[in-house]
């Protein structure tokens, strides 16, 4: 299991690397996470309950106590409420916007997907 973790840690630093060294406009864990699963697909881990690979049963921990992740949220949204007030407009046009964007662009995909199939 400490195999496991250290290969998720490594891919976290890499991605944070490769975003500093390109200046790419994406958070370092996300390129990480890309990374993460081009190596999970190329290697393509035992998913046996047995046999199940480092990388797996660290995750699975992590997975069982990922409601600790959010503490730091939580208390950044207690730290910074008084900006949230006075922001609370802006915030929520963007995330209005944002989750319409998105339900559009999966909608639209979906649609192109499903007449693709059809053929």
């Amino acid at each position: 299991m400490l195999r496991g973790l250290t290969v998720l840690l490594a891919c976290q630093l890499l991605g944070e690397v490769l975003v500093r060294l390109a200046g790419l406009p994406v958070p370092g864990p996300v390129v990480g996470m890309v990374l993460l699963f081009a190596l999970l697909q190329l290697r393509q881990p035992e998913d046996h309950p047995g046999s199940a690979s480092g990388t797996l049963r660290a995750a699975d921990v992590l997975l069982r106590h990922l409601q600790l992740f959010f503490v730091p949220a939580g208390v950044g949204v207690v730290a910074y409420v008084a900006v949230l007030r006075e922001e609370a407009l802006p915030i929520t046009v963007a995330l209005v916007g944002s989750w319409l964007a998105g339900l559009l662009v999966v909608g639209w995909t979906v649609s192109l997907l499903g007449r693709r199939a059809v053929r």
